[in-house]
């Protein structure tokens, strides 16, 4: 069963204030992961027929449940299961208790069911601190057994870390592990990582820290909305979202203690509560569509590169698949969940690009494309049979990093056979003012997504824009969520 979860991450402090997408890299996946603390879900056979409808391509258990892998089995569905905190002492310290633990919960599952990693422990540093330095042994001894039976090459082994590893996190150039880790634990992990060819995984959430220090850090810059970025000054890097700069603190700290460039990040866990206590400031559902919705739309569409790593494909489970009523702790800790136990959607969020639920894959590059035209998608102004159309407000706003140059030329086409109208940016005209690139190809891409019934895909031009879900400020120029 999935553990509590921390009260304390690491605090990024920036002031804030467009999440601005980096260059593409090869798309990553987002998972979801599948806790169960909680005495009113739907039995394992019914979980697996809702990650099916949503497009659910990876999943990440807190234990090896032989109900939920059997019900897994034949979906292709990836899955991750975990060897818990209390049975790190027994895999570290007798290599038979491993191999027993892995026939057990792997062997007697795969290939039926496709598990492709194990999580050998969770947040150790933070909740099992007594067995920190069995931690690294532990994996070993699991590695081991998977060599045995052939499916070390199939099956990884990593463990999530918390960010309250790191002794320091702010500027992201700044991130550093704790004393009692770098040497003694992480540059141990480290190496297995890459002498395995495994990943690293890290539990990152913006949310606490954006929590404790509203004042500090703004709720645009958290929640992957347009905002002024913030520049680090120690690498000269610019941040426009809070988790690039957790990660890159991470990044940081990784590189401090070697070459470990071939060695990739996953981000096992991260989310955003959808209520929480009158002292939890953002949690509410809107933030987490936000947070969420954002972040997968990014990472599907090739662009979770960090301003350090900006060309990492990063795969990203959200926590997480439901609300768990039996967690302890504040309201925020049972409120996670994309779906209430009843399998009715908290919020919308997609898992594929194009949209997941109901099956429909849809097409993610349908709309204008580099070439400086439309793709071979639909050029009316309906959206294409089997593309699904976002739902609620959403507005399309300029990625002002991919420079003036191609937001030009995407402003041109929008403006143009994109059939756009783009009269109220003209000059004196009522949202000519602020009279900046960005904001003018705001408008006329926004336009154009409007017209085009909001159908995934429309709202792209090669990179140059991304869908938000909260009103955008455009100076005093509204731009309508319909047309």
């Amino acid at each position: 069963m999935a553990p509590p979860r921390r009260l304390l991450v690491a605090v990024l402090l920036a002031v804030a204030v467009p999440l601005l997408f980096l260059c593409p890299a090869e798309a990553g996946t987002v998972g979801v992961n599948y806790g169960r603390v909680a005495n009113n879900l739907p039995n394992p056979a019914a979980v697996v027929q809702l990650l099916k409808q949503q497009g659910v391509a990876q999943v990440k258990l807190y234990d090896a449940d032989p109900t939920v892998l059997r019900a897994l089995a034949n979906t292709g569905i990836k899955v991750v299961v975990a060897l818990p905190n209390e049975q790190l002492a027994a895999a570290a310290s007798r290599s038979s208790y491993a191999l027993l633990w892995v026939r057990r919960n792997v062997g007697a599952y795969y290939p039926a069911t496709q598990i492709h990693g194990i999580a050998v422990g969770n947040e150790v540093f933070a909740s099992a601190k007594n067995v920190t330095a069995q931690l690294v042994p532990a994996m070993a001894n699991v590695h081991a057994a998977l060599a045995r039976l052939n499916l070390d090459n199939a099956v990884k082994v990593s463990s999530p870390i918390a960010l309250t590893a790191l002794a320091s996190s702010y500027p992201s150039s700044a991130g550093a592990f704790r004393e009692d880790l770098a040497q003694a634990v992480m540059k141990p992990m480290l190496d297995f990582l890459a002498q395995t060819g495994s990943y690293l995984m890290v539990n990152a959430y913006p949310f606490f820290a954006y929590s404790g220090n509203t004042g500090d850090i703004s709720l645009d810059y958290a929640l992957f909305r347009p905002n002024a970025g913030v520049l680090d000054p120690g690498n000269g890097l610019k941040y426009y979202s809070l988790l690039d700069a957790q990660l890159d603190a991470v990044f940081a700290a990784v590189s401090k203690l070697g070459n470990y460039n071939g060695v990739r990040v996953v981000v096992s866990e991260t989310g955003w509560p959808s209520k929480g206590d009158a002292n939890e400031a953002g949690a509410s559902a809107a933030n987490a569509a936000a947070y969420n919705g954002n972040l997968a739309r990014r990472v599907l569409s090739g662009n979770a590169g960090t301003p350090r790593r900006p060309d990492a494909d990063i795969d990203v489970y959200l926590f997480a698949l439901f609300n768990e009523n039996q967690k302890p702790g504040p309201t925020s800790e049972r409120n996670y969940g994309v779906f209430y136990p009843n399998q009715q959607k908290v919020y919308d969020v997609d898992f594929v690009l194009g949209g997941g639920g109901g099956g429909s894959q849809g097409n993610g590059r349908l709309g204008w494309q580099e070439n400086g035209g439309p793709s071979s998608g639909s050029t009316s102004g309906n959206p294409p049979s089997g593309v699904k159309v976002t739902t609620g407000e959403a507005w399309c706003v300029a990625n002002a990093m991919v420079g003036e140059q191609r937001l030009q030329a995407a402003l041109d086409y929008a403006c143009g056979p994109g059939g756009a109208d783009c009269k109220a940016i003209q000059p004196g005209a009522a949202c000519f003012e602020p009279n900046t690139m960005v904001a003018h190809a705001s408008y006329a891409f926004n336009d154009y997504y409007q017209r085009k019934g909001r159908s995934i895909g429309t709202c792209d031009f090669a990179g140059a824009a991304y869908v938000v879900n909260q009103t955008p400020k455009m100076g005093k120029c509204d731009l309508p969520s319909t047309v």
